[in-house]
């Protein structure tokens, strides 16, 4: 199928091109952005878009979230993260069945492409319904089997996770990595096992790491160390990780990620609502680390809308810094598009508008009583705009939402069935 879009206004977040340049036309051809131009002129397309005056820009890359959460949404209040997770979320997840995991996923994914994102990093269990919701909504998913044996033996777990790769390991659309829960849920041979898994298949490693202070007293005790910091350096040397969180992580420990391969997905509005801290993202980015962003699970991150993720981490790294010079919005932009597609890995095919890359792209309508009028249009994209904006979504050349309309015709039929899901856990 062959899609023109005319007469955009294109962020493309590519090096090659201006940063911001008006009335183009972008061609896509089946799953390929093929030509990038002003007025081109071809007959033989499928669907015209007319885009004037819209904002054209790459697809939102969530590089950390649990989109089976979706039917905790609003249960933290009063909590911190262990008791949460503990008093909580883990007793009601092990009532959980494939069904409930299928349609839980399939909100969120109807959240993510109706709020802009086209590529989401997952870590959960019941991979396969996860992948199922994924598949139907036509969203790009790099998922896991979670581990973790602080509960109980890996072999199941990891049993689960090869096959899971085996599975997909000539999937476009679907992407598998070996998800480590946390090093104070995995002990020294679960950790040692998940690399071993990682290097045999060439995969990425994506883990919670240094999200609050109990976190890293508990990876002290378990890991009898006494700074988490050098099991890094121990079991992940030679290993692309995405890191989740990393708030507690000090100025002086920057030199050592630095000799690692770590990609850090930062998660501002969960640690706030978790009482975690803040991160201290510019000092990453000093380092030359790569920060994306991520929204965690809607029980933490309270929804999946990436605009409010950028908005957040500009104005906090701002705020706890004092410093209203930093994170420029393009630089943010950067850390939801391109950046995300280097944490997963991905960066030749998505994160940026550009010939011969994957057609992931939005198209975002920034005439509305909260974006005009448009000064910056960078500025504009962080500060204002929210998923709303978003009036059409195509993932590897498919509309997937065009005018605010997904492809999926039982929408509140969806929303019933979590609502019952939640209500027999409680």
């Amino acid at each position: 199928m062959k899609i023109l879009i005319k007469n955009c206004n294109l962020v493309s977040m590519t090096e090659e091109r201006k940063k911001y340049e008006e009335n183009i036309d972008i061609l896509i051809n089946n799953e390929t952005i093929e030509k990038v131009d002003k007025n081109i002129d071809i007959k033989d397309y499928d669907k015209l878009i007319d885009a004037t005056g819209k904002v054209v820009m790459p697809g939102l890359i969530n590089t950390h979230t649990h989109i089976p959460m979706s039917i905790f949404r609003d249960t933290l209040d009063g909590y911190g993260l262990q008791e949460w997770l503990n008093d909580r979320i883990w007793p009601m997840e092990d009532k959980l069945n494939e069904e409930d995991i299928y349609y839980a996923s399939l909100l969120s994914c109807i959240e993510m492409i109706k709020t802009g994102t086209t590529c989401f990093n997952d870590q959960y269990f019941m991979t396969n319904a996860i992948i199922s919701a994924a598949t139907k909504v036509g969203i790009r998913a790099h998922c896991t089997r979670t581990l973790m044996d602080i509960s109980g033996d890996i072999e199941e777990r990891l049993e689960e996770l090869e096959k899971l790769i085996n599975k997909y390991l000539n999937s476009d659309m679907v992407t598998i990595n070996v998800g480590i829960h946390s090093l104070y849920t995995c002990t020294k041979e679960c950790v040692e096992r998940a690399v071993d898994l990682a290097k045999k298949y060439n995969l990425y490693v994506h883990m919670h790491f240094a999200e609050n202070s109990n976190e890293i007293e508990d990876i002290k005790k378990l890991h009898n160390t006494n700074n988490p910091i050098n099991l890094l350096e121990k079991y992940f040397k030679d290993i692309h990780l995405v890191l989740a969180h990393c708030v507690k992580i000090k100025k002086e420990e920057m030199q050592s990620l630095k000799t690692l391969d770590i990609n850090v997905a930062h998660c501002p509005i969960s640690n706030l609502k978790l009482g975690c801290g803040i991160a201290k993202i510019n000092d990453f980015i000093k380092n030359e680390i790569n920060v994306s962003l991520g929204t965690d699970g809607q029980g933490s991150g309270n929804n999946l809308d990436m605009f409010e993720v950028m908005s957040y981490t500009a104005l906090l790294q701002k705020g706890i810094n004092e410093d209203a010079t930093l994170l420029p919005a393009y630089e943010v932009l950067k850390m939801a598009t391109i950046n995300g597609a280097k944490a997963l890995n991905k960066e030749s095919k998505i994160g940026s508008i550009k010939e011969g890359k994957n057609a992931d792209l939005i198209i975002v309508n920034l005439k509305s009583e909260k974006t005009e009028p448009v000064n910056d249009v960078f500025s504009n994209l962080v500060y204002n705009a929210r998923g709303n904006n978003v009036e059409t979504s195509i993932i590897n050349g498919k509309i997937v939402m065009e005018n605010r309309k997904t492809n999926i015709q039982n929408e509140e039929e969806i929303y019933n069935k979590c609502k019952t899901i939640i209500s027999s856990l409680a």
